[in-house]
């Protein structure tokens, strides 16, 4: 692969640890977050300067797989880079290796550059396209933008306040956050022996701080596999939807 990938380490720490002693499914999509934003702040364009004019990129629709969660102290590279452009959207790549340069994770979303103030998409700064380039590789040959059709009768169900932590800095309500509310409504018998090895997910509409959600998920024909929607309370409107695979897990690693 040509050089059109920008890397980035990271080094465990305890708080990003599960009961199990490694790194939630969350902290693996804010190291990922954490990436993306640095690679728009190594073009000068990062996330705070892009706010002064009132844009900045959203999440519409992603994918995560992981092999295996790094443990406390582990280091990990995540690799990222841009596989596609429209006028307003980009497809963002991601590997994650450990230290071996082993591939332990895999990553892909398709991020649209939005207007802050006018709540709609916007196109993207030419600038911005020139400096990321793109490479046409994938980290993950599936395609993210066919629809998961939402829960109609859920077997589990949660409800959620949005409190002012919930939202990001274009006042969102940050994708990690539906993950925390996705994981929140599996069984627990499903959560203390499998861990998270896929998750695919839909951004639809917004939450907004005060709102309470819904989490409701639904077994799906494989089994450890769920189908999820996170509603809003009271309304049919639907802000997210995803698909999870959970597999056993090693308890003696």
């Amino acid at each position: 692969m040509i050089k059109n990938y920008f890397d980035k380490q990271f080094e465990l720490r305890y708080f990003e640890m599960n009961e199990f002693g490694v790194a939630s499914p969350t902290t693996i999509l804010t190291l990922l977050e954490e990436t993306a934003a640095d690679h728009c702040y190594s073009i000068n364009h990062g996330l705070y300067q892009l706010a002064e004019q009132n844009v900045g990129w959203v999440l519409i629709s992603g994918m995560m797989q992981m092999e295996r969660y790094p443990s406390y102290k582990e280091k990990i590279t995540i690799r990222t880079w841009l596989s596609k452009y429209s006028t307003i959207k980009g497809f963002r790549e991601n590997i994650i290796y450990d230290e071996q340069n082993n591939i332990i994770g895999r990553a892909r979303g398709l991020w649209i550059f939005f207007d802050i103030v006018r709540r709609r998409p916007v196109k993207i700064f030419n600038e911005i396209m020139e400096k990321w380039s793109f490479c046409s590789e994938e980290s993950i040959n599936y395609n993210i933008t066919q629809k998961i059709h939402p829960v109609e009768d859920s077997d589990y169900k949660l409800n959620f306040k949005v409190n002012r932590y919930d939202t990001d800095m274009i006042k969102h309500v940050n994708n990690i956050r539906y993950l925390q509310w996705v994981v929140e409504s599996i069984p627990e018998e499903v959560i203390d022996n499998y861990y998270l090895h896929t998750i695919d997910g839909r951004f639809i509409a917004e939450a907004h701080y005060g709102q309470t959600v819904v989490s409701l998920t639904k077994n799906d024909i494989l089994n450890k596999s769920f189908i999820h929607s996170i509603k809003i309370e009271g309304t049919d409107k639907v802000c997210a939807t995803a698909k999870t695979i959970w597999k056993k897990t090693n308890k003696s690693t």
